[in-house]
Order: C-alpha cells, then sequence, then structure tokens
C-alpha cells in the first residue's frame, strides 16, 4: 500500500515534468503560442473569436499539462486580454485527489463576463472548478459557454487521455504587463 501511495505522489511529477518546463518558457514564445492555438480553436470552431469579442476579457493558456495517478496535478501559462488588449500572464496551478489515471495536454480559455470576475482574477481571490462549460474542437461550442459566477470555461483537448473522477481546484497567478 505504500509503494502504491509513492507511485501516486511520484508519477503525476513525472508526468508533468515537460509541461512543467514549457510553462515557464519566456513570454515571447508563449506569445506566440497564444496565437497559435487561437487560430487552431477557431479553426475547429467559428464561434470561437465572436466568443472571445463578446467577454470583458479572457486568460488564455495554450498548453497546461496535466497527470495523475490517484494524486493529480496541472500546471500551464497564459496571457490575459481585456476588450483585445494583452493587459498580463497568468499561471494556473491545480491538484486533485481521487480516481484517476494518466495525463494530458489541453489548452483552456477562461471568458470573464465583467469587471467584477476579472478583478477577482487578478487579485488571486478566484479559482476555477475545472469543470468546463465547453468542450473545443466542436462547431458551436465556444458560443454555447454558460457562465456561472461571471466566469466561463472552455478547454480544447490536444494530446493524451485522462480518466478521473477526483476533485480539486485551480489556482492562479496574475502578473500585470510592465511587472
Amino acid at each position: 500500500m505504500i509503494n502504491i501511495l509513492r507511485l501516486g505522489l511520484i508519477l503525476p511529477v513525472l508526468l508533468l515534468g515537460v509541461s512543467v518546463a514549457s510553462a515557464d518558457k519566456d513570454k515571447d514564445e508563449l506569445h506566440q503560442q497564444v496565437q497559435n492555438i487561437k487560430k487552431d480553436w477557431q479553426a475547429k470552431d467559428n464561434t470561437f473569436n465572436a466568443t472571445l469579442k463578446k467577454a470583458y476579457a479572457y486568460a488564455i493558456f495554450p498548453e497546461v499539462g496535466k497527470g495523475g495517478f490517484i494524486v493529480g496535478a496541472s500546471h500551464g501559462a497564459g496571457e490575459v486580454y481585456q476588450k483585445g488588449k494583452l493587459i498580463g500572464h497568468t499561471k494556473m496551478t491545480q491538484t486533485t485527489v481521487g480516481a484517476q489515471v494518466g495525463g494530458q495536454t489541453y489548452a483552456e480559455v477562461i471568458l470573464f463576463k465583467g469587471k467584477k470576475a476579472l478583478d477577482r482574477f487578478k487579485t488571486s481571490r478566484f479559482e476555477g472548478t475545472a469543470a468546463a462549460t465547453a468542450i473545443g474542437g466542436k462547431k458551436g461550442a465556444a458560443a454555447a459557454s454558460k457562465y456561472k459566477d461571471g466566469t466561463a470555461i472552455m478547454v480544447l483537448p490536444i494530446k493524451g487521455a485522462m480518466a478521473e473522477a477526483a476533485g480539486g481546484g485551480q489556482k492562479f497567478k496574475f502578473e500585470p504587463v510592465g511587472k
């Protein structure tokens, strides 16, 4: 039993090794990744760009790495936009506990309906539940995303597979442009 627990603690770190390193890339490379994932997402769902424009603001994580075996973790870096203008950079971490196994990479967008939700995010008082309201890659999925407490979360699977029935939450750190 102890060995299974050790494996459960070590495996997520091993699965995320490459993704954690990629989350700390320089801001120019991150910006290019954000632009690329926006194009990819729009190509798969023609409502994506219009959905971003309707939102008061949004955070976009072009690559979130996630892995787990009993205990899981994920990490990603992204950019935050308000009315189409880059206003900051952000990092996301998540830990989960429960029935889970596998590893995957996905893109994530958090839509902010108004100033109050964005301010909560910028002051690190925002915790996502990671319950996506829309899964990308399907036509019209972005437009169908639903807001809860002023935010909506969309994900676009990139690679890998994960089976889970686990609980946990995402935490975010915001850094304004120029810092």
